[in-house]
């Protein structure tokens, strides 16, 4: 590997430390959910960290896996348990470059309620579009599973429900959110649990005034020139956050 390729790889190992720290800074992810990026220089493998809290995570605990979840280095630290997720979306998305998967609890309501679909009403959440599927673990594994996306089998069906969209959400689970680079999935991450605490309140008083297609589509465009914005400060303030424990 070529010093120029080395660095990418690192570049995006300490991007995805950084991550991971967001996530949990922001109230995303907890002890649980994982956070993975493309690897940079071979596009059938992905950066994911070993099974461990996010908040934890450090460089060192970073591996890499090919498209089938399998480490590419054998005999390793344990690893999360769906990380099958990851790999069938990379292999059925090639636009896709950072996936989320997260159990953020304003949005597991919606997954399983049903008769109302997650949308958005405000203009950070227009990549939301007309609404978020729902992936129903029981079409596939029946009705005594426990709801995980534990080999490549669930995780292709899952790849399929998430269609061509930014984010699917699993019933009785928690959702999995996408972006084309690691920092759009993270702030997509972010705005799916703001958006769906702000839907729950807007429900509760009376009915709700959805964006418009063309909404959705322009505040999306607009949104996505301002990801570094929110980016920088969140991981201004997961670091200090760090710093102080």
């Amino acid at each position: 590997m070529s010093d120029t390729a080395s660095e990418r790889v690192s570049s995006a190992i300490r991007e995805l430390v950084d991550a991971n720290h967001i996530l949990f800074d922001q109230g995303v992810v907890d002890g649980f959910g994982h956070v993975s990026v493309r690897h940079p220089g071979q596009p059938d493998r992905f950066l994911l960290a070993r099974s461990m809290a996010p908040a934890l995570v450090t460089e060192k605990d970073v591996l890499e896996f090919d498209l089938d979840g399998a480490p590419v280095k054998a005999g390793g630290p344990a690893a999360y348990l769906e990380r099958f997720i990851h790999g069938e979306i990379y292999r059925k998305r090639p636009d896709v470059v950072a996936v989320v998967h997260s159990h953020s609890p304003a949005v597991v309501p919606f997954s399983a309620a049903t008769g109302t679909k997650l949308r958005p009403i405000f203009h950070m959440c227009g990549f939301l579009g007309a609404g978020t599927p729902v992936f129903e673990i029981r079409d596939f594994a029946g009705t005594g599973s426990d709801l995980l996306i534990s080999d490549n089998r669930l995780g292709a069906a899952l790849a399929q429900s998430l269609g061509q969209g930014p984010a699917v959400l699993m019933r009785g689970h928690g959702s999995t959110v996408v972006g084309n680079t690691l920092r759009q999935a993270v702030f997509r991450a972010v705005y799916t649990e703001v958006g769906a605490r702000l839907q729950t309140e807007a429900m509760r008083l009376g009915p709700v005034t959805y964006l418009t297609e063309g909404e959705a589509t322009a505040t999306t465009n607009t949104n996505n020139t301002q990801i570094d914005r929110a980016w920088n400060l969140w991981l201004k303030a997961a670091r200090s956050q760090s710093m102080a424990t």
